[in-house]
């Protein structure tokens, strides 16, 4: 019985994470030059490669979450998302710690500043990457 819940308990996790990475990446895929502005307003990353980083990283996050969701080399999906997630709570920390206002463009481009829920982004970011590590800790070698 302990098994079958932790099995359905896992299932629940790789879609949770799987989905929440092909929806996030849905609207980056539609509008890269928004999302090049996003990327822009964090003042972090050089200008060259704001770009290179806005075509990218949403296919990298759908193919992952895609590959998650379909049990399709599950373990490299989960260290691809796990990696974009030390990422985005790098770059959401860094600019919360400097008191940057920002856009972080998760599902949704928005134009107002949204200090107050950049801080949920960080805590649900870090939920995240806690459940993706639990999830690389089970599943099996591929």
């Amino acid at each position: 019985m302990k098994n079958k819940i932790l099995s359905v308990w896992i299932v629940i996790i790789k879609l949770v994470l799987g989905m929440t990475f092909i929806y996030a990446s849905y609207h980056k895929i539609a509008d890269p030059a928004g999302f090049a502005r996003i990327l822009y307003g964090y003042a972090i990353f050089p200008k060259f490669c704001i770009n290179i980083l806005a075509i990218t990283i949403p296919f990298v996050e759908f193919i992952a979450g895609f590959s998650l969701v379909l049990g399709l080399f599950s373990r490299s999906a989960l260290l691809i998302i796990i990696s974009l997630l030390l990422g985005f709570i790098l770059v959401i920390g860094f600019n919360l710690l400097r008191g940057h206002q920002f856009d972080c463009g998760c599902f949704v481009f928005s134009s107002q500043n949204q200090a107050i829920s950049n801080v949920f982004l960080l805590i649900r970011d870090i939920l995240f990457l806690f459940a993706g590590m639990y999830l690389l800790r089970k599943i099996k070698v591929q």
